[in-house]
């Protein structure tokens, strides 16, 4: 068999670079290793930047998210009770909508099905071959029988644990990365949510975060260490915690009631570089991971494959290979941009585990400024949006 890309990886970022190739004229093969049930049913957040929804737009998927999505015009920080609304709109003229990751797939899925184009879920034992020279090659199992695809290019977006990354030889690549000491337990629940937009809570208990998936179903979190298990928290325990954290007007009018789902996610920052050899390039997690506080994760991906599409349609169209030569310095521009934020958002809300009085103190400091400097909010409101460098990445 051959195409012309073969995507590794059937989430939003492999799913979105095969939509918007296939809209170029461009043959792609998606590969994913888990069911298509399996990928739908991972629960993940969804705040998307507009320059985000302006690529699904693109892609000609975005019918659904205008309908349902919610489109927020700020957040509001909480710190020991105290509330401050950043007014994204009134700030930086931008807004982000929420709309969740599952529902991104489901959507991008659905396109892909209904244009035929080439995905084969449960594809194990996937390889990738010969990407340092003009002749890649990508082989997998599927029920049992042997396959080989021959490409162009290869795209791994297939996460942090996926084959791509580990394809690329050690010596090709460098790594960042710092663990966070601590997670979120998260608890979803149909019910209204608290807050027509999200609300982050710095309490000295710890950390909280007031979210939604639709008008009728909430998402919570709290910070908890890395030794606590699920199983140990009931869902009274939890919202009883919830409480402590939240401002007392706030915590008198949540909507509680038993949880549909809860979740510890462990929080991590990391970056590969670069993030093109040869022939294979990544994109999304397979490059990089941000902890959740500064909701980046899927805007990056997106980002990424952004970048990606127009550089690969430049060279089907062209023959021109500056897009493909400039991807990796391009994107990770951006991811670096967004670690950044991520990490300061983090280090603002969270209690640390080392924390003494004086850490305390410079994030009551950072709080303060945020809410008495305009500039502080509007730097705030540029990064929580995508100002970084979107508008060269995903144009």
């Amino acid at each position: 068999m051959r195409t012309q890309v073969v995507i590794v990886g059937a989430g939003p970022a492999g799913l979105l670079l095969g939509r918007l190739l296939e809209n170029h004229g461009v043959e792609t093969v998606i590969l994913e290793r888990r069911s298509a049930d399996y990928v739908l049913g991972r629960v993940r957040a969804g705040v998307l930047e507009q320059k985000t929804v302006e690529l699904l737009e693109r892609a000609g998927v975005s019918h659904r998210l205008h309908e349902e999505g919610l489109v927020h015009d700020g957040v509001e920080l909480s710190f020991d009770g105290e509330r401050h609304r950043i007014d994204f709109r009134a700030l930086v003229g931008r807004t982000v909508t929420v709309y969740g990751q599952t529902e991104v797939t489901h959507d991008l899925m659905d396109a892909r099905a209904a244009s035929g184009a080439a995905t084969f879920y449960e594809a194990e034992n996937v390889s990738l071959h010969g990407f340092d020279g003009a002749s890649p090659k990508v082989r997998y199992v599927k029920d049992g029988v042997g396959h080989e695809i021959a490409c162009d290019f290869i795209a791994g977006c297939d996460g942090f644990h996926g084959v791509s990354r580990a394809s690329v030889p050690a010596g090709a690549l460098q790594t960042f990365e710092r663990v966070y000491p601590f997670g979120w337990l998260g608890l979803m629940v149909e019910k209204p949510p608290v807050s027509d937009e999200l609300i982050y809570a710095n309490h000295e208990r710890g950390f909280a975060l007031c979210s939604m998936r639709s008008r009728h179903r909430s998402r919570y979190y709290v910070q908890v260490s890395l030794d606590e298990r699920v199983e140990d928290w009931s869902d009274d325990r939890f919202w009883d915690e919830l409480r402590r954290r939240l401002d007392a007007e706030t915590a008198e009018r949540i909507s509680t009631g038993p949880s549909m789902e809860k979740s510890i996610a462990p929080l991590r920052s990391f970056v590969a570089e670069p993030m093109r050899f040869g022939r294979l390039f990544l994109a999304g997690d397979a490059a990089h991971i941000v902890p959740p506080t500064g909701a980046k994760g899927l805007n990056l991906a997106a980002g990424d494959v952004g970048l990606l599409a127009d550089a690969l349609v430049e060279f089907y169209a062209e023959r021109s290979a500056a897009g493909i030569d400039a991807y990796s310095a391009h994107a990770l521009a951006r991811v670096w941009a967004a670690e950044r934020f991520s990490w300061w958002m983090t280090s603002l809300l969270h209690r640390l585990p080392d924390m003494d009085g004086f850490t305390r103190r410079i994030q009551r400091a950072e709080f303060d400024q945020l809410r008495s400097s305009e500039a502080a909010a509007r730097a705030m409101a540029e990064s929580y949006t995508g100002a970084f460098g979107a508008e060269s990445v995903m144009r």
